[in-house]
């Protein structure tokens, strides 16, 4: 990339980028080391990163786009507008954050947006991080209830919720690595197996189908709350078009109802 010196403290880009024609806050800072200048001229097609753009305001450094700033770089010696080329210098952009749905870049990270996967930049609204979010709540859910059992010394009851915890998380990974779901598998229970102990808790467990109230205890109305907020996971996975995720937290919901059912039964006693 040439950086020409005008005699007005005007420095010049051109658009000889190697790769890419993007002018970021990294090679700004770069050229004010070198150079004080009060305008920094560009060629019409590059690409102005946020964070760049912040830093030559925050500096009080004038952004001005020229069609022929490529030309007059290359005359060399001083001519008409007295322009000088004064180094050549190649610029290799990798840019630390990526815009996914937009394309642009950052060298900072906007409080509007996160990762989501890599570099890739994403607003907070995002359904992958709405569902992430979810996830990170069913998780905290189910510790509060593993603390509620570990004070009423059911050891049992926080065994299977550390297996429900788990597979939370490989879903949540599943997700964010892309890669399919495992069968359901909890508490030595298949899915066919929890589908008829949810479907018919009186035949398989012994208790009729529950309706949740608040005199059945802390612990029971707990584990009511992990079924909804699966629930509400399983909803919030639709939009990722990811059946198996999907599938997997329906499942995760049923065996959930079945502990509460075990609970109810005195299981876990």
């Amino acid at each position: 990339m040439f950086i020409c010196l005008a005699s007005k403290g005007e420095a010049i880009l051109t658009k000889d980028v190697i790769g890419m024609h993007v002018l970021t806050e990294a090679v700004v800072r770069s050229i004010l080391k070198k150079d004080k200048v009060k305008e920094l001229v560009v060629n019409p097609d590059t690409i102005i990163t946020p964070s760049a753009r912040e830093y030559l305001n925050e500096n009080k450094i004038k952004l001005v786009f020229e069609k022929d700033t490529h030309v007059r770089a290359h005359i060399g010696e001083k001519n008409k507008d007295e322009k000088e080329i004064i180094g050549v210098e190649e610029i290799k952009f990798i840019p630390k954050y990526v815009a996914k749905d937009t394309g642009g870049f950052f060298e900072k990270k906007p409080e509007d947006m996160t990762q989501l996967y890599g570099n890739e930049l994403v607003l907070k609204n995002h359904p992958s991080i709405l569902f992430r979010g979810k996830v990170d709540s069913l998780q905290s859910k189910i510790l509060e209830i593993q603390v509620m059992a570990d004070r009423n010394k059911c050891e049992k009851l926080i065994q299977e919720l550390q297996e429900v915890l788990q597979y939370v998380r490989n879903i949540l990974r599943a997700e964010v690595i892309k890669e399919e779901t495992e069968e359901i598998c909890l508490f030595g229970l298949l899915e066919d197996d929890i589908r008829s102990m949810s479907h018919n808790p009186k035949k398989h467990i012994g208790v009729a189908h529950i309706l949740p109230d608040y005199k059945m205890g802390e612990i029971l109305i707990g584990l009511n709350a992990i079924r909804s907020g699966a629930r509400e996971v399983e909803l919030c996975s639709i939009p990722l078009n990811r059946k198996d995720i999907t599938k997997s937290l329906n499942r995760l919901s049923s065996a959930v109802y079945v502990m509460m059912c075990r609970y109810l039964s005195g299981y876990y006693n």
